[in-house]
């Protein structure tokens, strides 16, 4: 017998597909490919990443984290896979969790910082390839929040949230 909330169970390549194909239906066909997957990678990892793991670098909860964690400690500012890290926080929070962090932070600001991560990680990136990309996303910073921001919305709208669920109810 199939347990209720089996269906709702996900791996990371299905999370992936899923923000994919999101994010393919906001961005029009001039969109770098590598950035939409790139971009679909952080959503589909951070939806998966709990703000307590103790296994992977955990989700923030907010935007001060982020400052905490890559701004008042300038110790990781040469390290590419932390800014790149950082830069990845900022785009999640500061785009798709955008309507929940404008209230306490300056939202722009860490749209402004998390170009700058993505900027210091292609700096500093070995690889050729993947310096390109993150060069192109601390250029691009900004749309690519913006479009985070309308998947937010889109995702929380009613028609994709699930019933709630609570004891069954026995017929009158």
């Amino acid at each position: 017998m199939t347990r209720p909330c089996e269906s709702l169970e996900i791996d990371h390549r299905s999370a992936l597909e899923f923000f994919v194909t999101r994010l393919e239906q906001i961005a029009d066909a001039t969109v770098d490919r590598d950035e939409l997957i790139y971009n679909a990678s952080v959503l589909a990892h951070h939806a998966q990443v709990s703000t307590q793991s103790e296994l992977d670098v955990p989700t923030p909860a907010d935007l001060s984290a982020v400052f905490d964690h890559f701004v008042a400690d300038t110790a990781l500012r040469h390290d590419a896979s932390m800014m790149e890290t950082a830069g990845a926080q900022c785009l999640l929070l500061a785009g798709f969790f955008e309507d929940q962090m404008k209230a306490r932070h300056n939202v722009r600001w860490y749209a402004r910082l998390g170009a700058g991560f993505f900027n210091r990680a292609a700096v500093y990136e070995p690889s050729p390839y993947k310096a390109r990309v993150l060069d192109g996303l601390a250029k691009r910073f900004e749309p690519w929040r913006r479009r985070h921001a309308q998947l937010g919305r889109e995702l929380r709208a009613p028609s994709y949230l699930l019933p709630p669920t609570g004891p069954p109810t026995s017929p009158q």
